[in-house]
């Protein structure tokens, strides 16, 4: 490993020069094929920290999938049923999955329109499953503690070769004390290592109490998700997994907006008419993604109209009509949500709520706690307060 390392260029082409380095030592990272660039390793960091993270709360395996330095999702381990797998395109001569390639499985298809040309970030050694799930992917790179010899040669193969390939140091450490420049002048703080575990969820504040161990795990998913995600922002969790992160809005409501909007689309995908959509056998992935996302917008005509829907189906199929929508929606139940700071107002809650919410986690702090804990009440969600502001810029 070196202390420093040259990079093509910095966020745009015109910012040169542009490298990484340590002051004292040698850089923890080590490129076995490729070259990343200078947003691939700010995307490489955030994710390792958050899959380590998650891999120390949960004991699990966890992988994320990173676009401009926010989490487009991230995920742990646990197993996929035959419908996720249909939604995540999973080929069958795979087989079984490894509980890595179940959490980079789950990561990337928590938002696979955000996680087009992502950066992948693995807690565990890299295995040949995870690997055969990443080939055909669109993605920029992986940073991972290690590669097994197959699964290292499998991924040697994207990009004519030119797949960006990082291994992690597990045991590094970074220094409490951080900086950036911003215009010439140097910022200091002290890194974020609050510990994000059970504990922080002991605070119930709503008249239900009960919070199941599938509930703990998904608050705390969503919160390690929400500490490298780029604030103001809320996730939403189910199953293991975060299903819609909402990242860099001014408003908190349109956080939560934005997130359910995505959770929806993720729920959506499981419905019937979805899984069974005619594709033809010639539309690949990507295209695929997109043409699922406009037929559950409000304009499948888009898709659906006569002339256009050849493009893409062996036959027209019928639109899921706003109402049939929202009967899907109204049944899932189980969704954990949490936020990077406090609710202003119980309008967070309502919309949480329309996407299968019952379990929320937040600092607390606002003027207006009372209205909020009220809303909650109402609806029959549990709330915790966790007394923790997890910004990240």
């Amino acid at each position: 490993m070196a202390q420093e390392l040259e990079l093509k260029y910095g966020c745009n082409p015109n910012q040169k020069p542009a490298r990484i380095y340590v002051e004292q030592g040698e850089l923890p990272v080590k490129v076995l094929n490729g070259r990343p660039g200078y947003i691939n390793f700010l995307d490489a960091f955030n994710g390792w920290q958050l899959v380590r993270e998650l891999r120390e709360a949960t004991g699990m395996p966890a992988a994320a999938s990173f676009k401009h330095v926010s989490p487009a999702g991230a995920a742990v381990g646990n197993p996929l049923d035959a419908t996720l797998r249909r939604c995540y395109w999973v080929p069958e001569e795979i087989g079984v999955l490894s509980p890595l390639a179940c959490a980079y499985a789950r990561a990337r298809g928590a938002d696979r329109m955000s996680s087009f040309g992502d950066w992948i970030s693995l807690s565990d050694v890299c295995d040949r499953e995870t690997a055969l799930l990443i080939k055909p992917e669109v993605s920029d790179g992986v940073i991972a503690p290690g590669y097994t010899p197959e699964a290292l040669e499998i991924l040697k193969t994207k990009r004519k070769g030119g797949y960006n390939i990082v291994q992690m140091d597990p045991a590094y450490q970074p220094q409490e004390l951080e900086r950036k420049q911003v215009f010439g002048i140097t910022f200091e703080q002290g890194r974020n290592t609050c510990k994000i575990d059970r504990e922080m969820l002991s605070e119930v504040v709503t008249e239900r109490k009960n919070l199941p161990e599938a509930a703990v795990r998904d608050l705390l998913i969503s919160l390690i998700t929400l500490k490298y995600t780029q604030s103001n922002s809320v996730c939403y969790v189910k199953d293991g997994q975060a299903i819609g992160v909402g990242a860099g809005q001014q408003s908190r409501i349109h956080c939560t907006r934005l997130a359910g909007q995505k959770a929806d689309r993720w729920l959506l995908r499981q419905h019937p008419a979805v899984l069974e959509l005619p594709f033809l056998e010639t539309i690949g992935r990507p295209d695929r993604d997109n043409t699922i996302d406009i037929y559950l917008s409000e304009e499948p005509e888009e898709v659906l109209a006569e002339g256009r829907w050849q493009r893409f189906f062996t036959r027209k199929p019928e639109a899921l009509t706003p109402a049939e929508q929202r009967a899907w929606l109204d049944q899932q139940t189980g969704v954990s949500l949490g936020s990077d700071a406090f609710f202003p107002f119980g309008d967070n809650i309502e919309r949480a709520r329309r996407s299968g919410v019952e379990y929320v986690a937040q600092p607390g702090g606002s003027i207006r706690d009372q209205q909020v804990i009220d809303t909650c009440n109402a609806l029959n969600m549990v709330m915790c307060f966790t007394h923790q502001r997890l910004f990240h810029h």
